[in-house]
């Protein structure tokens, strides 16, 4: 996952922390099934 061509580091940083959100978010769900919070 290296862009060489494009030095452009703000799309890349925001496209990481939506990405790091999403799997966050994925991960909570999980959980929250797991231990029975939401059926």
């Amino acid at each position: 996952m290296t862009a060489k061509g494009k030095p452009a580091a703000k799309p890349s940083y925001a496209f990481r922390t939506g990405w790091a959100l999403l799997l966050l978010a994925v991960n909570f769900l999980v959980a929250a099934y797991y231990f029975h919070i939401i059926e």
